[in-house]
């Protein structure tokens, strides 16, 4: 029996970097059907995490792992991911005709042009998820959509693995990856730090519980930033109240070093949105970004 041509065949895969996204998209091809032939992992945390999520899959080194398989998947740090190309091309270790699928956000297909010479067909299927590295991230793939840059002829094939893994293909251009990066990383990344600071603050204000308080708040902010964009912005910034920011900006001096900054940075992003969007009138801006200039800027 063949395959319909929007679906590869049952592949041998391989992968390289048993991490928190290699382990979870290796058993999510698995439950596709796909054959795991072997993974490589240096860390102890990786070889347990292969042990709970890969179970009977052979750890070898990284060229044993390229040897045995149809796909090999690429799921190391995007500083990493250069050097491997080169060196396995340096080494011939590629099989011609192999798939080669990276899971960097940064990079595009680019990144195989040292592999091309051996005739590998290389993807970039980037997955916009923060992962656990556990059992509980195959469910979450579902509503996972997948940065996906691939030649042409190949397209289909993308597409197919990522719908296999559950997720959602989304088309980004070589040249935007970085920019496709950037924006997911500012988001998501950032949202942790500033998620974190918050709670920091609440509990110095006393705050037994700061999840619990901040919570729904943050969850309503979200869902309103989704669904309305800067339209849905709130607080004092949105009153254009300068009084009430200068009051946190002298609250939190007494916090770690990088809390104040951050609110004084995204206090002033925050209020040349609210002017460039209508929310703040010219004249009732003015007031807060005094306040939120730095000394230099002052007059």
């Amino acid at each position: 029996m063949t395959s319909p041509p929007d679906r590869p065949a049952r592949l041998e895969v391989g992968i390289v970097g048993a991490g928190r996204v290699g382990a979870v998209l290796g058993a999510a091809l698995r439950r596709a059907g796909h054959r795991l032939v072997a993974a490589s992992g240096v860390s102890e945390d990786s070889r347990q995490r292969a042990g709970r999520l890969l179970p009977d899959v052979p750890l070898l080194p990284v060229e044993e792992v390229v040897a045995r398989s149809e796909l090999v998947l690429l799921t190391v740090p995007d500083d990493d991911l250069v050097d491997l190309v080169r060196g396995l091309s340096a080494t011939s270790r590629w099989q011609a005709g192999q798939l080669a699928v990276h899971t960097s956000g940064r990079h595009g297909v680019s990144v195989f042009e040292p592999a091309l010479p051996q005739h590998v067909l290389g993807l970039a299927l980037h997955p916009a998820m923060t992962f656990t590295g556990t059992a509980m991230d195959l469910d979450r793939l579902v509503d996972c959509c997948f940065g996906v840059t691939a030649p042409e002829p190949l397209r289909l094939v993308a597409e197919a693995l990522v719908v296999e893994m559950g997720g959602e293909p989304v088309w980004v251009a070589e040249e935007d990856r970085p920019r496709y990066h950037a924006a997911l990383s500012h988001g998501s990344n950032h949202l942790v730090t500033l998620v974190a600071q918050a709670m920091q603050v609440l509990e110095s204000a006393g705050v037994e519980d700061p999840r619990r308080v901040i919570a729904p708040l943050l969850q309503a902010a979200l869902e309103g930033a989704l669904s309305s964009g800067d339209l849905a912005l709130t607080g004092p910034v949105a009153r254009g109240d300068a009084g009430t920011v200068a009051a946190h900006l002298h609250e939190l001096i007494d916090e770690t070093p990088d809390v104040r900054p951050t609110y004084l940075a995204l206090a002033r992003a925050t209020t040349e949105r609210a002017l460039a969007s209508g929310r703040l009138t010219a004249t009732r801006a003015q007031p807060l970004l005094d306040v939120l200039a730095t000394p230099e800027e002052r007059p």
